[in-house]
């Protein structure tokens, strides 16, 4: 089977929509999946080669089981925002197995990648992912979430550069809910700056519609907004749209 072939909706698919509200509150579908995905990796992927581990990872997606990273279709929308935004630092919420880190890692060679898990037990997963990829050295994972009162957001900025004006690139892709109160607690602290892009995944499913709401109202006054038609990773029923974002500054 090609990887290039998306499938229609697969019984992997649906035990991952049924264990959502496991998903939620653990960071993981409850199966074994995310850990069998690096054991895959591990197995299979060639030693020091990102790409390769990341073509794994989507036929581990396609063969095995289901996982809930942006996938190969938006993925490739992924990279092209990140050659957009020829980032130099670059943050992502929500690690899941590291796949999206990988992706901007590789799309970005000299970028420093910073991403925010909730989940201890993804972290490791993806940590052990990047480092036979060969690029822990870029990819950095801290355990904890930016809606914590501002502990995480302190870490971020003390320990890994995310200063005012620093981030180029921010890659939303955690809970839904929180996409758009956390991108406030990110503008609040200034570490965009004009240019900048913000992709967020999942959009359309399982949906952020305050985090649309908000970026179809500052449509050319705080940010320029394009819609990508796409669909639920890894398959080719279930429609689903992708936000990139570009900062136009605090004024507009």
């Amino acid at each position: 089977m090609s990887l290039g072939r998306r499938l229609p909706l697969r019984w992997s698919m649906l035990r991952a929509a049924v264990s959502n509200r496991n998903f939620t509150t653990t960071g993981q579908l409850g199966d074994g999946r995310e850990a069998a995905a690096a054991d895959y990796v591990a197995r299979h992927a060639r030693p020091g080669d990102a790409a390769d581990a990341l073509a794994k990872l989507d036929e581990y997606s396609y063969r095995k089981s289901f996982l809930v990273s942006i996938g190969d279709e938006k993925g490739g929308l992924l990279d092209a925002a990140v050659h957009r935004a020829e980032p130099r630092l670059a943050v992502e919420l929500g690690t899941y197995c590291g796949y999206g880190a990988l992706r901007i890692a590789l799309a970005a060679p000299s970028a420093a990648v910073v991403s925010v898990e909730l989940s201890p037990a993804n972290a490791e997963v993806a940590r052990h992912i990047w480092e036979h990829a060969g690029v822990a050295g870029r990819i950095s994972c801290v355990v904890g979430t930016i809606g914590d009162g501002g502990p995480t957001l302190d870490r971020l900025q003390n320990d890994y550069g995310c200063v005012p004006g620093a981030v180029d690139l921010l890659f939303i892709d955690h809970d839904k809910n929180a996409y758009l109160t956390d991108l406030h607690s990110i503008l609040d602290r200034g570490w965009l700056h004009p240019g900048s892009i913000v992709v967020a995944d999942n959009v359309g499913i399982p949906g952020a519609p305050k985090y649309r709401a908000y970026m179809r109202e500052q449509q050319g006054r705080r940010w320029r907004t394009e819609e990508h038609r796409t669909h639920v990773e890894y398959q080719t029923l279930l429609p689903d749209l992708v936000l990139e974002s570009q900062y136009l500054g605090p004024g507009g």
